[in-house]
């Protein structure tokens, strides 16, 4: 072959060889990278909807728990209802039979005693604010504030306060609230 032929060739060769290289650059810019970044962000949407299909079924498995749970904690709200807050229309005697009881019970004696009704908007129950001055020695005072705040009514006391009284006793003051079924 004559030198002038393999320079030709050479030339030619180096020429195809070079269009090649252009062409895989050209073609790694035009489709290789472009499918890779496709390809990285098909990757992430699919790791985030597989998260939100994990987390959602988990939260079907609490809510079918709480759902499993839901009836039997039906029956026992109700049976609270029903055991230890009295209807509207019982309330106030409840309230009295409770306060006498419990004086009696201690040994105390009633100064005085208010009822008053607090029918809150939007709340499931009423409350019935009952306050009561009772005089004795402070132990049973204890007693008595101990014995109505433990109660089986839903109660709960809200203020208490001591003032002397005459001789060795003590004037208690309580204020307690005792819920209602409307």
């Amino acid at each position: 072959m004559s030198r002038r032929r393999r320079k030709t060739v050479i030339r030619v060769l180096e020429s195809v060889a070079a269009g090649l290289v252009a062409l895989d650059l050209v073609l790694y810019l035009a489709l290789v990278r472009p499918l890779r970044s496709l390809r990285a962000g098909q990757e992430a949407s699919y790791a985030a909807a597989r998260d939100r299909v994990r987390d959602g079924k988990a939260r079907v498995a609490r809510l079918q728990k709480f759902q499993a749970v839901l009836p039997d904690a039906e029956e026992q709200l109700k049976a609270f209802f029903e055991e230890h807050v009295p209807a509207r229309r019982r309330g106030f005697s409840r309230a009295a039979r409770l306060v006498r009881q419990l004086t009696e019970k201690a040994g105390l004696q009633v100064t005085g005693i208010t009822y008053k009704l607090d029918r809150g908007k939007d709340e499931p129950l009423e409350r019935l604010a009952v306050d009561v001055e009772v005089e004795g020695p402070f132990a049973s005072l204890l007693s008595f504030a101990h014995a109505l705040e433990t109660s089986n009514d839903f109660t709960t006391l809200r203020d208490i306060s001591f003032q002397p009284a005459e001789g060795r006793t003590l004037v208690l003051h309580v204020g307690a609230d005792l819920y209602l079924t409307p």
